[in-house]
């Protein structure tokens, strides 16, 4: 059996055999790792040790383990910035001001980013949506409004700024249950929002960032006016 600081080092050459790879090229997203006995091999390590590096991995959102076929390097590390972010809002070092200023700065960037880099396919999918959300029910205006968010933090094509948008509205979403469709529910932020969506939707077609600057920020004045009106409790919303 390793002794604990062996286990530790080997934990570390699982670790630093895929930044390596990764570097030389030889591993990129959706690349399949050696398996599990491969990498005891090649590393002179334990078996468990590497289990245990992988589920780890794993859990970071860096790896998917699919069973009977391997491990595969994903990259998807909005879920361990989404944990993160939540024993921080759990341990008090956050709270979900912090987490709407945070919001506000980084939709206003994705914004301005796709007003440059947005294609025509994209302007195309968010009319559709307003056009939808306009018209659509309650529940479902909820889905689409945060697809419409989700789709302009796309067109900036940030991949950091999605990842924390995503994260960030996770999180929001997890403490703060049913907010968004309180939100859409009421008459007077439902109209409110539908205004800046609009203007958010025309900033892109117009490219005009002073418009895009004053939408995001009359969008995160209702968001936070609701914020200020509403008890926060820190009871995880079961999955």
């Amino acid at each position: 059996m390793e002794e604990l600081g062996n286990q530790e080092k080997s934990y570390m050459k699982v670790i630093n055999y895929i930044k390596k790879q990764i570097h030389l090229g030889e591993l990129s997203i959706g690349g399949k790792l050696p398996a599990e006995r491969e990498l005891s091999e090649i590393l002179g390590i334990s078996r468990n040790s590497v289990r245990e590096a992988i589920r780890t991995l794993d859990n970071m959102g860096i790896l998917e383990s699919q069973h009977g076929a391997g491990n595969f390097l994903t990259g998807k590390f909005e879920n361990s910035l989404k944990e993160s972010l939540t024993m921080l809002f759990l341990l008090n070092q956050i709270d979900y001001n912090q987490i709407s200023q945070l919001r506000r700065a980084l939709e206003l960037e994705a914004l301005l980013l796709a007003i440059d880099n947005i294609s025509d396919e994209e302007i195309n999918s968010l009319s559709h949506l307003i056009s939808q959300l306009e018209k659509g029910t309650e529940e479902n205006n909820v889905i689409l409004d945060k697809k419409l968010h989700y789709t302009i933090a796309l067109a900036s094509k940030n991949t950091l700024i999605v990842s924390i948008l995503q994260a960030l509205s996770e999180v929001l979403d997890r403490f703060i249950i049913d907010l968004r469709r309180e939100i859409l529910s009421q008459e007077d932020s439902k109209k409110g929002l539908m205004e800046v969506h609009n203007k958010m939707i025309k900033s892109l077609m117009t490219k005009d960032k002073k418009l895009a600057y004053e939408a995001i920020n009359k969008h995160f004045d209702i968001i936070d006016e609701k914020l200020r009106g509403k008890e926060v409790t820190k009871n995880i919303q079961k999955p």
